[in-house]
């Protein structure tokens, strides 16, 4: 490598910084969403889960089809902004509207409404975090083709991202509705999310004119169509390794995040903010450890190691004693703390791969197929939650005169311990295993980045060559 591109491969701390500061924003309501929605709708509303699941089917087509949409949308973008940066600066407002949203369904007005409602925020809310999310991860090996510096950019997500992990569970913990005030209390929750919502559409934008993208891949490489691009999307093999893998993690986060509400106020009879503790300190600690873990062993090795302490953590919370689920909290917190870091790292290397072989930069379609092919991981978790939790006999502060009933039949804290660590912890012990056959590895990776380096170097002195032929920027 020369010198040269050891210095265009190095990122500023401002980028680090500002791109991490975005995630603190996606990451926030995210996981509010991921986190408050099952609850919100079946436990403080009373939506039977009937409807939630025809909810998260309809939700899970129109992930199907939206993600791979923008992503080819990006990809061929030509502006003097960028193909990516536009769209995270302008669709930001609509994010923190549709967010707001999703909590403001009616109360006592039917179940048909209450499902409309919550059908058609969700899907708005959606699209405009399809979009941003997208985008955003898309810009990490767009940025840089060096290893170290995308998990350097990684690390800036991560932290910044758990950081809005947490506000995600610290924040409605503190707003949700409490025994005895249903209806005042669901006031608090929506005041609440109305603040979130428009600090975390300005951390995104701000985000947004701090970070450059690197203009030789939107104007030199050319334009695939749309049904072309997809088949090579889906040609790929790595690609379909690396994808089955993110599906179960995808599921493992949606459904134990999901449920940590439940673990608490049913299980262990604590504050959410004290689970959220035992699980996201090892996760912050751990971050910095997990990239000299990757540097020592590599991206696959590390990921392979992080998923199965994440999986044997997760497992326990199934039959250990209540008062121990708090260690199996910190063992999965670390598992996930490389888990964070790793895992898109390892679709660049296919989208490097990919690049290689079609000669076109296509950072938006891989992300968008990938979101296609995960994002129902999402649903299902959604349902399968309601649906454990209904069929064991499950109580609802809705039918219980707006009251928490802590006891609960066996069957639902079996239930929840279940959805919250068993079922997850057997997802990412599979994850492990399939990503074992990922063949972009030893002299196949060393012989890829010195390809991509090369190809990366002729398209910038195409660039320059096009701007010294017009005078002006292209």
């Amino acid at each position: 490598m020369t010198a040269e591109m050891q210095t265009r491969n190095r990122l500023s701390f401002s980028t680090k910084f500002f791109y991490g500061l975005a995630s603190l924003g996606t990451s926030t309501v995210s996981s509010i969403y991921g986190a408050l929605l099952p609850i919100f709708y079946q436990d403080y509303l009373g939506l039977s889960s009937k409807w939630i699941g025809i909810a998260s089917a309809i939700y899970a087509i129109w992930n199907a089809l939206n993600d791979p949409i923008f992503g080819f949308i990006t990809d061929n973008t030509r502006s003097k902004l960028g193909r990516r940066i536009p769209y995270m600066r302008f669709t930001a407002p609509f994010l923190a509207l549709t967010f707001i949203l999703v909590w403001f369904a009616p109360e006592g007005v039917g179940e048909i409404t209450q499902f409309w409602w919550m059908l058609v925020t969700m899907l708005l809310y959606d699209t405009a975090y399809t979009i941003i999310g997208l985008v955003h991860g898309a810009l990490i090996p767009e940025l840089t083709e060096s290893d170290v510096e995308r998990n350097q950019l990684s690390i800036s997500s991560t932290l910044f991202g758990l950081v809005g992990y947490v506000l995600g569970f610290v924040l409605p913990d503190l707003f949700r509705p409490r025994p005895g005030n249903m209806h005042s209390s669901l006031m608090s929750l929506q005041m609440s999310m109305i603040a979130v919502g428009i600090i975390c559409a300005f951390l995104i934008i701000l985000t947004t004119l701090k970070v450059k993208e690197r203009r030789e891949f939107a104007m030199v490489d050319r334009k695939l169509k749309f049904w072309e691009s997809l088949g090579y999307t889906l040609s790929n093999k790595p690609f379909w390794i690396f994808v089955t893998m993110n599906f179960l993690i995808t599921f493992m986060m949606a459904i134990s995040t999901g449920s940590l509400y439940y673990l608490a106020d049913y299980v262990t009879q604590t504050s959410t903010i004290m689970l959220m503790v035992y699980l996201f300190i090892p996760m912050v600690v751990g971050v910095p450890v997990a990239n000299l873990v990757v540097k020592k062993l590599g991206l696959l090795t590390s990921q392979i190691i992080y998923m199965v302490i994440t999986g044997i953590g997760l497992m326990t919370i199934g039959f250990i004693p209540t008062s121990l689920i708090p260690i199996s909290l910190a063992i999965s917190g670390l598992g996930l703390s490389g888990q964070q870091s790793i895992t898109y790292n390892i679709l660049g290397l296919v989208i490097d791969a990919d690049e290689i072989r079609t000669g076109t930069r296509r950072e938006g379609s891989f992300f968008g197929a990938n979101a296609l092919l995960t994002k129902p991981a999402q649903s299902l978790a959604l349902y399968l939650t309601a649906l454990i939790l209904e069929q064991s006999g499950f109580i609802t502060r809705a039918v219980n005169n707006g009251e928490i009933l802590l006891n609960q039949p066996a069957a639902v804290l079996f239930g929840i311990r279940s959805i919250v660590g068993l079922i997850p912890g057997i997802a990412m012990l599979l994850g492990a295993v399939i990503i074992l056959f990922f063949p972009i590895r030893g002299q196949k990776l060393i012989d890829l980045k010195q390809k991509i380096l090369v190809m990366h170097a002729e398209k910038k002195a195409m660039l320059d060559a096009m701007e010294a032929e017009t005078g002006m920027k292209v």
